[in-house]
């Protein structure tokens, strides 16, 4: 079970029941040791349709963003979602104000409902994730005009 980062192991034939368990009911090193060599995800991520940038706005030079524009990113592995339940107000979208305390989104990660905070202020200028998407750590989620 070591070698293979496994804390509960199930067999069942017949009438014969075999059961291991290690540890407590939730392994925390299997479950690192598993999600850090878990292959990444077989598709290319899904963005919404931007807006096209205001007249004037400097393109960005070798993916750079523009001068007073920064991201929100994902603290973490999981599902992304705009709202707390599919008929509620999203929290975030384009043209919304935010400050650093602001929740901008959900994410899910092991059936837990993870508020977001904005950690920046300014105004959201792109949504860069559809609602129900896998997203990874550091994936980018929104971009704000700071300035």
């Amino acid at each position: 079970m070591d070698q293979h980062g496994l804390s509960q192991f199930k067999l069942e034939q017949d009438e014969t029941k075999l059961e291991l368990k290690k540890g407590g009911d939730i392994d925390l090193k299997a479950i690192q040791h598993w999600m850090a060599s878990a292959p990444g995800p077989q598709y290319a991520p899904q963005y919404g349709v931007a807006p096209a940038p205001a007249a004037g706005t400097p393109a960005p030079a070798d993916g750079a963003l523009p001068a007073g524009v920064k991201e929100v990113t994902s603290p973490m592995v999981g599902t992304f979602y705009t709202a707390s339940s599919p008929d509620a107000e999203p929290f975030a979208k384009i043209g919304t104000k935010i400050t650093a305390d602001s929740t901008v989104c959900i994410i899910e990660a092991m059936k837990v409902m993870n508020e977001i905070k904005a950690e920046i202020s300014g105004e959201i200028i792109e949504l860069l994730v559809e609602n129900g998407t896998a997203v990874q750590y550091g994936e980018p989620l929104f971009r704000v005009k700071t300035s």
